[in-house]
This record gives structure tokens, C-alpha cells and sequence, in this order.
């Protein structure tokens, strides 16, 4: 089992940055890729970023490229997303997901899921 502790959420203004984090518990993640989901009122989750095992690969939704930046630190047994230029739009619940399971932008049904943190981006 592997539990997943999102944080780092908060209200910024529009433009700003912010810098969440994914505590992953129970097990090492270095085996698992990981990746980072949105959900806003009112609409279906969605997918934002995904990172190797090794995080020399990433791949990100065309709406948050260039300014989002997946990371981790198997170290530290954590996963990050750096975002910068935040948009209104991003406001969103943030959701952290782990999967043994090879994927890109869809999580496996054996992945495990965070409690989420809430962004908000005002203008």
C-alpha cells in the first residue's frame, strides 16, 4: 500500500507561482510513476503532468506546458509540481497518483490517489 499526502496548495494571484508536494508513505515510490491530476468545480478530473521512475522523462497536458515542471526525489520519497504563470483557469483541486503500471495521461486502475490540495488563482 502506498499512501500519497498532497500539500502546498493556497490562494495566488494571477501569474504567481506556486509549488506542490506529494509525500508518499508505506512504500517507495521509485518503482511507481507518478503524476499530478486537477479537478474543478463542476468538471471531470483531469490529467496535468506524469514522470518516469527515474524522472529523466516527463509529459505534460498541452494546457500547463511550459509552464508547469514535474519533479521527484526518490530520496525523499516525494514528487513535486513547480507551477509558474498560474491562470485562473487553473484553479482546481490537485490530486498526486502513483501506478506501478506503465502510463502517460491516464491512471492505471490500480493507482493509488491522494486527498488532494486546492489551488486557487484569482484575478
Amino acid at each position: 500500500q502506498v499512501q500519497l499526502a498532497e500539500s502546498g496548495g493556497g490562494l495566488v494571484q494571477a501569474g504567481g507561482s506556486l509549488r506542490l508536494s506529494c509525500a508518499a508513505s508505506g512504500r517507495t515510490i521509485s518503482t511507481y510513476r507518478m503524476g499530478w491530476f486537477r479537478q474543478a468545480p463542476g468538471k471531470e478530473r483531469e490529467f496535468v503532468a506524469t514522470i518516469s521512475t527515474s524522472g529523466g522523462s516527463t509529459y505534460y497536458a498541452e494546457s500547463v506546458k511550459g509552464r508547469f515542471t514535474i519533479s521527484r526525489d526518490n530520496a525523499k520519497n516525494t514528487v513535486y509540481l513547480q507551477m509558474n504563470s498560474l491562470k485562473t483557469e487553473d484553479t482546481a483541486v490537485y490530486y498526486c497518483a502513483a501506478s506501478s503500471y506503465y502510463w502517460i495521461d491516464k491512471a492505471p486502475s490500480n493507482a493509488y490517489w491522494g486527498q488532494g490540495t486546492q489551488v486557487t488563482v484569482s484575478s
